[in-house]
């Protein structure tokens, strides 16, 4: 068997890829073997008698398929967790979500015509001060004042 490494080395140089990324056709040895510049290098380049093999890389189904299970809720638990409630959903972040549901609840009664301008106005300032924990807080206050028309 001749050694083809010289038309290897060659081709890696010019197909500008890793010596293990080169691929020679096993049925024509003999003609790479009589290739000796890199002008026939290249021609059989051309004739796809020489060829680069795609790199290699990691695949992702593994990382997917955990992924479609965390996005169901598997996966989480306490033992899954590196940083503290903080640091995966701040303060903040909660907060804003919250409010925002409380202010759009809010926003809808007033323009359905349930909830008067002043009243709104009132919630509205104390949802910002925090008074309400939670949408349903708020409607239960709503509904008890018995501001709220139509019910």
């Amino acid at each position: 068997m001749v050694t083809l490494a010289p038309q290897k080395r060659m081709a890696s140089k010019m197909l500008k890829a890793g010596y293990s990324r080169v691929w020679m056709d096993p049925k024509s040895t003999e003609q790479i073997a009589e290739a000796v510049t890199r002008e026939d290098v290249r021609k059989l380049m051309k004739r796809n008698v020489i060829q680069r093999k795609y790199a290699k890389s990691n695949s992702r189904s593994r990382f997917r398929a955990a992924k479609a299970q965390r996005d169901k809720g598997r996966r989480k638990g306490q033992g899954s967790r590196k940083g503290t409630r903080n640091a995966r959903e701040p303060r903040k972040d909660r907060w804003v979500k919250n409010v925002r549901s409380m202010r759009k609840a809010l926003r809808e009664l007033r323009d359905s015509g349930k909830l008067p301008k002043n009243a709104y106005r009132k919630y509205y300032s104390q949802i910002k001060g925090g008074i309400f924990h939670n949408k349903s807080a708020l409607l239960a206050h709503i509904k008890e004042s018995g501001i709220k028309k139509g019910d």
